[in-house]
């Protein structure tokens, strides 16, 4: 009896768990951005809505990542040849340990819009992020141009961001 009891409830929470991930649709491109709010290195909450009227170029990153850090050098050279031009970039850190992070972004100089997300991971389940660093292209309204944008050491990524309409 306990068996038939407990097989009666794992197929009700499976059957949960296949419709809410059936309902979770997978963002792509033209779809609205979801929203974040999220304290930047001075203290000061920045949300995407903050952001509008320019193309946003996403960097979802952490200290303790290799790969992150092996872009930061190409995201800082982007963002000087786009100097001027109407994008912002913005990285959104997932470190646990807020204090790496800020040492980081410190030490290194780090430029453009420098979040953390605190621990929360809406953001990133909202784009099904499992792997970092993740980069992400908005168009000026917040909508996605590309939810798994070239890295910026990848030398198409300038190419793409320059061909932008109205950048």
């Amino acid at each position: 009896m306990r068996l038939k009891h407990y097989l009666s409830c794992m197929l009700i929470l499976l059957s949960f768990v296949t419709v809410n991930a059936q309902e979770k649709k997978e963002l792509k491109e033209g779809d609205q951005a979801p929203t974040f709010k999220y304290l930047d290195i001075n203290g000061k909450e920045v949300s995407l809505s903050d952001l509008k009227g320019k193309y946003v170029y996403i960097d979802v990153w952490a200290t303790w990542c290799g790969p992150c850090q092996y872009e930061l050098p190409h995201l800082k050279e982007l963002e000087k040849k786009m100097h001027g031009k109407k994008i912002v970039f913005v990285s959104i850190s997932c470190d646990k340990d807020k204090a790496a992070w800020e040492k980081m972004v410190k030490e290194q100089g780090l430029g453009g819009v420098q979040l953390h997300n605190g621990g929360d991971r809406e953001f990133m389940t909202a784009f099904g992020i499992r792997g970092i660093p993740r980069f992400i292209l908005l168009d000026k309204e917040g909508k996605i141009v590309n939810p798994n944008m070239t890295r910026p050491s990848n030398p198409e990524t300038e190419k793409t961001l320059k061909a932008l309409k109205g950048i």
